[in-house]
């Protein structure tokens, strides 16, 4: 197996860090000022098994495994008491990820949402949202005439998840907005 340099480190990139396996999501080279000082890599990994985000400084000249990983196409089914299910695109084989292992990502899921899945060791550990996903407004309060003075000129809105955003003041129940799934704010109509 080929292992990947730190130099060679990029973002969306997937490596072994103490046997665990990382989604690198920022990747920062810091070039010392002193002579004979080696190149720093500073990243920000995301654990793919309990989602803990963490930073750490690698040395150029380190290097890493990649991590049996594979990506997978899955479409989401339903939720129960057992946690979460999907269905494989390719296969047709489903996966259940528990509460804990969908966390916030709960609240962009709804059914025949279709999203990339990460497998380790052919076990389902975690999920890639699109970036964008289209709910629908449950409830909401009317906008009334003379809100805009104050320049804040949206309402809160409880969607179909369960999510709250903040929504422009004309928006009604029944409408599709379309939520930015990594700041978790609303952009505009679907």
């Amino acid at each position: 197996m080929a292992l990947i340099g730190a130099n060679e480190l990029k973002k969306k990139l997937l490596i072994e860090v103490d046997g665990q396996p990382y989604n690198v999501l920022d990747v920062f080279f810091a070039t010392p000022t002193a002579r004979g000082a080696s190149t720093m890599v500073r990243t920000r990994l995301k654990n793919l098994l309990n989602g803990a985000v963490l930073e750490k400084s690698f040395k150029t000249s380190e290097k890493f495994a990649e991590p049996d990983v594979e990506m997978a196409t899955v479409s989401f089914l339903y939720s129960d008491a057992d946690g979460f299910h999907f269905m494989d695109q390719s296969n047709y084989e489903q996966f259940t990820i528990s509460d804990e292992g969908v966390g916030e990502d709960r609240f962009y899921l709804k059914e025949g949402l279709n999203l990339e899945l990460f497998k380790y060791n052919g076990q389902a550990v975690s999920l890639q949202l699109p970036q964008y996903v289209e709910l629908a407004i449950t409830s909401t309060e009317p906008g009334v005439r003379g809100d805009t003075a104050a320049g804040g000129a949206t309402k809160v809105a409880k969607l179909e998840t369960g999510l709250e955003v903040r929504v422009a003041l004309f928006m009604k129940e029944g409408e599709l907005v379309r939520v930015n799934t990594q700041t978790g704010e609303v952009a505009g109509r679907a």
